[in-house]
């Protein structure tokens, strides 16, 4: 067993929601965010979220010279060719705030039918035991939705309040946060990267 709740890991993130989701999860393990050693966010290059989240999981290793995670996460909106997909942080320019790249995506969809505004969050989780590490563990999570014409909610981050979730007729920002967590992209590939890592 390579992860255990002794295994100090370091999340390859800078961003709060996702750091505070990941640490809810994993409450029982140690994990540190990398702003804690001060080091500069990787240069996602890769055109997928597997790449882009082996980049950053990599880069962490490296600096932090720990056992790292990393997550990329996505949008994919079918009415627009799986836009903003790995840009989705970065969908209103890079900078660009949480309500810029939602009202970027509601721009993009103004006219669309209810029943063309089918969607889906990704979530890629890597882990890699060090920088070198030429076996990292992948793990891949879905949450499928479609994209409200407008905001509603007050919790989450990024697209939640334009993501309505059918299973409980309202918006991922209005779901308490331990739902979300069970429900989530990032909650279904971090219970399968646990169960990974518990039998790697």
């Amino acid at each position: 067993m390579i992860f255990t709740k002794n295994t100090t890991c370091v999340l390859a993130s800078g961003n709060q929601g996702k750091i505070k989701e990941i640490q809810a999860i994993l409450k029982n393990h140690p994990i540190l965010p990398q702003n804690q050693w001060n080091i500069s966010e990787a240069d996602e290059t890769g055109t997928t979220f597997v790449e882009n989240a082996i980049i950053k999981a990599r880069h962490a290793a490296l600096h932090c010279q720990l056992p790292a995670i990393a997550d990329d996460s996505g949008l994919i909106v079918d009415a627009l060719n799986g836009a903003p997909g790995v840009i989705s942080a970065r969908y209103a320019g890079v900078g660009a705030s949480d309500e810029e790249n939602v009202q970027k995506l509601l721009l993009a969809l103004e006219g669309v039918p209810e029943t063309e505004r089918t969607a889906r969050f990704i979530c890629v989780l890597v882990f890699m035991r060090h920088a070198d590490d030429p076996f990292p563990v992948i793990a891949q999570g879905v949450w499928e939705g479609r994209i409200l014409t407008q905001p509603i909610g007050e919790n989450g981050f990024g697209y939640d309040p334009v993501f309505w979730v059918d299973e409980y007729q309202c918006s991922s920002a209005q779901l308490p946060p331990d739902v979300k967590n069970s429900l989530s992209h990032r909650g279904k590939a971090l219970k399968i990267l646990t169960e990974l890592l518990a039998n790697f």
